[in-house]
């Protein structure tokens, strides 16, 4: 009965990171919840792949940040036709992305959200393990 897996990402800024992910990365609103004109909580969505956003509640009732650095240990792989293309598109957005390597038989660039959140984009290739994208002649 399962038929999605949609993470859920409590953010310190909604507005700076709904850019990131709408503006930069090129994600689109698919459901939102506003509350006297303040957007709460949204899911966005690219191609096959979702996830949800909802800025931490400050003060009162549900009032609640965790210790820590946001995004520490977690890491979300979104598995890509051309991560390599991914690469360029979000760095002529002026998005950080690392350059693309080779690691589990997949290119990978990884980049990290405004909060900390580390994005992995990959896609399945046979070039040799621990290549990197300036190393290829072309």
């Amino acid at each position: 009965n399962v038929k999605q897996l949609v993470p859920f990402l409590r953010v310190s800024e909604m507005e700076r990171s709904v850019r990131f992910y709408i503006d930069g990365l090129r994600f689109t609103m698919k459901h939102q919840w506003v509350v006297d004109g303040k957007l709460r909580w949204c899911w966005l969505t690219r191609g096959g792949a979702s996830l949800m956003l909802q800025e931490f509640v400050k003060d009162g009732h549900g009032g609640f940040r965790p210790e820590g650095k946001l995004g520490e240990g977690v890491s979300l792989c979104f598995q890509c036709e051309d991560a390599v293309a991914l690469y360029r598109e979000f760095r002529s957005r002026g998005i950080e992305a690392a350059e693309p390597f080779v690691g589990n038989s997949m290119w990978v660039t990884v980049l990290r959200d405004p909060d900390g959140y580390k994005l992995d984009f990959e896609s399945v290739t046979d070039t040799p393990e621990e290549t990197k994208l300036s190393e290829l002649k072309g």
